[in-house]
């Protein structure tokens, strides 16, 4: 089966290297018009800007491109009866974009994967669900530095921050929601957990740390457990996860194998 990719930024880039690695790299990328020149150089392989025009034999979609590239492309994919794996977890907190998407998948007969991103402990998560869980919480602890950009700045001076500040206190959806690009990880918990409404978030700008912290816990029948880890980017891409892009890479191996975990 040969596989397309969405995006060509830093992990659509670590992604495509790896698998051709592997030797299974993306036949093809999927850009927005007029960035097919930009997306064939950035990852070697032809580009195209219409899903229409993907061949017949295209039977696998890695997103690697971000909410609005999932909310333009992922439907047409679908309802075509093409598979997806997406790391934009955080697009599923809108709820009408998540019922487009479920409602093509069941028309196409196709699935959407969401890759675990930049956590970890999510299978165990997910597991713990099954029998019942009663508290699910998600804390991002990153540097004053990374939320530039976002909501943060204009609830704290990042510039001259000394001391931790948490500046957000509510449920996965509205975080996901009002910080798209740094909440994909409580989005993930959520879809794993439960869900949108339920997993409390708090996210935390901390001057003392120089990685991004993420932190789990949750209670439930199975017990108790609390995961956290401290992430480092890709090389040269300070706002891209390197364990984001090595979830996505891991997805299609394991799809490949025989055997897998």
């Amino acid at each position: 089966m040969r596989t397309a990719i969405i995006g060509h930024g830093a992990i659509a880039s670590y992604v495509t290297t790896e698998l051709r690695r592997l030797g299974t790299a993306p036949a093809l990328v999927v850009a927005r018009p007029g960035r097919g020149q930009v997306a064939e150089a950035a990852l070697g392989i032809p580009a195209l800007t219409e899903i229409e025009d993907l061949p017949d034999d295209i039977g696998l979609v890695l997103d690697c491109a971000g909410h609005s590239a999932l909310a333009a492309f992922g439907p047409s994919l679908l309802t075509r009866g093409i598979d997806l794996i997406t790391v934009s977890a955080g697009a599923f907190a809108d709820a009408a974009l998540a019922d487009t998407l479920a409602g093509a998948a069941t028309a196409g007969g196709a699935r959407i994967q969401v890759v675990a991103g930049s956590i970890g402990g999510l299978d165990a998560l997910a597991a713990a669900g099954t029998g019942g869980l009663t508290r699910v919480s998600y804390r991002g602890r990153k540097p004053p530095a990374a939320w530039r950009g976002s909501p943060a700045a204009d609830l704290l001076d990042l510039e001259t921050l000394c001391e931790p500040a948490d500046f957000f206190r509510g449920t996965a959806r509205t975080a996901a929601l009002e910080y798209p690009k740094n909440a994909n990880v409580a989005a993930a918990t959520a879809l794993a957990g439960v869900g949108f409404d339920l997993t409390e978030v708090v996210l935390t700008a901390d001057p003392g740390i120089s990685r991004n912290r993420h932190e789990i816990t949750a209670d439930g029948v199975f017990g108790q457990f609390t995961f956290h880890i401290e992430g480092r980017p890709l090389p040269g891409a300070p706002g891209s996860s390197a364990l984001a892009a090595m979830s996505m890479v891991q997805a299609v191996v394991s799809r490949n194998s025989a055997i897998w975990t």
